[in-house]
């Protein structure tokens, strides 16, 4: 299963890393990652693999929204048909 992970918010030091300790503690594998900072605004969206975690995608989500409100963040993650569904012109 492949999930969107989505980040917005001012920029600061450790957002990549806090991100993707936590992917990467539940055993899920970025495949794609792009990544900006626009004046000090920084954009985030990852290509994810979930297939391997045996964590429930409730628990992954609730983890992300922690670290996004411990560093002044918005972070959510979608599954990719969902992500595809609402952007489809």
């Amino acid at each position: 299963m492949r999930a969107v992970v989505t980040v917005m918010g001012v920029d600061r030091k450790g957002i990549i890393s806090k991100v993707s300790t936590c992917l990467s503690d539940n055993n899920i594998n970025i495949l794609d990652i792009n990544q900006t900072i626009m004046q000090d605004i920084f954009t985030m969206v990852m290509l994810v693999d979930m297939s391997d975690s045996q964590t429930k995608f409730t628990a992954v989500s609730k983890a992300l929204g922690e670290i996004g409100e411990e560093l002044g963040l918005e972070i959510r993650i979608q599954h990719e048909d969902i992500f595809r569904s609402m952007h489809r012109i």
